[in-house]
């Protein structure tokens, strides 16, 4: 089977019927009725199982994360206010601002892999020594609950910020003080009613987990790409088995990241009908890969020397 046919085939199998529009509800779903069996165990003391639910917890979770970028785009609800809802809902429980995130992500989109991508601070910085990126990359691929708020609010609070309306930055504000009020008041309900042990094995555990996989995915999708084109700046993941499109259901179909970047209001469910368009056409384009796997081995190679953009091309 050729190349044309073998695209064409995977576009008709990804047809955007109601299971793929409601990819992100049914994650709720999922995360939802997989929270209560870990509760469940968690009361039982059956560790044995806990941990197994952790790992499942912590997909969905990651998952769910992804509804936050797809929020940022306005493609989570079709009603405005909802999707700011649902937003805001998923960014505090990340520790985040939505509307601070919305911003920030912009900048990925309009300047892909450069030094004002701040989403990839400092890796894109061609005046970043090595060391630096390299405990960056470090910090965020294995503390990512923490570092990426944190790479966030450097982005808010540095000079110049991407972000100059006042008026988003009043919200961003309120969002902020949002989120420390909620976590205050689930700290105390949590210390009063003593559901620490519920509180790790439930939320810190697999936040900590979903965190750092949303990390690794980050950097799967764009760190080592040098190229100047979205397809040279772009890893793409392009699963013919079905437990890769599993997978690439349960990210919202992210790992179609070129697509979405050339398509940014595509709604995720129809970005694998445009696979073609993650063909090589140009020189330091590469072809999609059929797994992670395959990409994260080149990644790994990258980490020595962590970086992002086309700036490193005359380096």
């Amino acid at each position: 089977m050729n190349e044309t046919s073998t695209n064409e085939d995977f576009s008709e199998m990804h047809e955007p019927h109601w299971v793929l529009q409601g990819a992100f509800q049914l994650l709720v779903f999922g995360l939802v009725f997989t929270e209560l069996m870990l509760a469940v165990t968690v009361h039982r003391g059956l560790i044995w199982l806990a941990v197994p639910l952790v790992l499942v917890v912590s997909h969905l979770m990651h998952g769910t994360l992804i509804g936050l970028h797809e929020a940022a785009h306005g493609l989570l609800r079709k009603n405005r206010n909802f999707n700011a809802f649902d937003g805001v809902v998923i960014a505090t429980l990340s520790l985040m601002s939505f509307s601070l995130y919305r911003v920030v992500h912009q900048t990925h989109h309009a300047y892909l892999a450069t030094e004002r991508d701040c989403e990839f601070w400092p890796l894109s910085h061609t005046t970043t020594p090595r060391w630096r990126r390299c405990l960056a990359a470090f910090f965020e691929l294995n503390f990512g609950l923490f570092y990426s708020p944190f790479l966030f609010l450097r982005a808010f609070l540095c000079s110049p910020s991407p972000v100059r309306s006042k008026r988003v930055r009043q919200r961003i504000w309120a969002e902020l003080a949002l989120t420390i009020v909620a976590w205050t008041f689930v700290l105390w309900a949590i210390a009063t009613f003593g559901l620490w042990k519920y509180f790790i094995w439930m939320y810190l555990a697999p936040a900590v987990l979903a965190a750092n996989l949303q990390s690794w995915r980050k950097y799967i999708e764009h760190v080592g790409m040098t190229g100047d084109t979205v397809n040279g700046s772009t890893r793409s993941i392009v699963a013919k088995s079905w437990l890769g499109r599993l997978v690439a259901f349960s990210l919202l179909h992210e790992p179609f990241h070129g697509v979405h970047h050339q398509r940014a209001g595509l709604p995720h469910s129809v970005l694998p009908q445009h696979v073609e368009e993650l063909q090589p056409k140009k020189p330091g384009e590469r072809t999609p890969y059929p797994s992670y796997r395959y990409a994260l081995v080149e990644l790994i190679r990258c980490l020595a020397d962590p970086r992002v953009g086309p700036q490193w091309q005359t380096i």
